[in-house]
């Protein structure tokens, strides 16, 4: 691709490193914002520099946060010691917009994948084990998707806190195996969370 302007090549080459937006989509974007008034495209750059740069990340689920604790986690009428573990935001994003769960989440930053070279360590793990240990969880429910990935860190959790008091349920596979839950209709994920099942019960299926 020729470009009559480096300034106009390197917005674009920039643009296309977004997931899922080549070298003809980064064009059209880049152009669109030239076509814009400048005063709108310097409020993107300074919306993103802005998220960039201040964005936290809550000190007890590991959401994003505007601070240190969430608005899920500092919200009076969740029921705080039922937690709901997810691989990310996103699929934070996707239970809540069921409306279907009305406990706390536990953001694990992935899934425990060695062909990749993430293990136990790279995820936040432990920090739900302290919770676990500290006897502040009543119910963890395992909501990562059907991959082997998933299911190996669902096991791995379960084996670090099985000696504890706590209840440990999994969504129901009305999700499709292999299915990422970020892609799962709302209605599924609904159900998948109120009529979850207990996790022994899905290591045997």
């Amino acid at each position: 691709m020729e470009f009559s302007s480096k300034l106009l090549e390197k917005a674009v080459n920039e643009m296309s490193q977004l997931p899922g937006i080549g070298k003809r989509t980064a064009l059209r974007l880049v152009l669109h914002l030239l076509n814009q008034p400048e005063s709108q495209t310097f409020q993107l750059v300074d919306a993103l520099k802005t998220m960039r740069s201040d964005i936290k990340f809550c000190k007890s689920c590991h959401n994003i946060s505007d601070v240190e604790l969430c608005e899920i986690c500092s919200n009076p009428n969740r029921i705080s010691d039922v937690i709901c573990v997810v691989e990310d935001i996103r699929d934070v994003m996707a239970i809540e917009n069921t409306s279907s769960f009305k406990g706390l989440y536990h953001v694990l930053g992935g899934k425990i994948s060695p062909m990749d070279g993430i293990g136990p360590q790279d995820l936040n793990i432990q920090t739900l084990v302290e919770k676990v240990k500290q006897g502040e969880v009543k119910e963890l429910i395992f909501a990562l998707g059907s991959t082997m990935e998933g299911d190996t860190t669902n096991f791995y959790i379960y084996r670090q806190i099985q000696d504890y008091n706590v209840v440990t349920s999994t969504i129901a596979r009305g999700i499709s195996v292999g299915n990422e839950l970020e892609y799962t209709d709302e209605i599924t994920l609904g159900r998948s969370i109120v009529n979850r099942i207990p996790f022994e019960a899905s290591l045997k299926s």
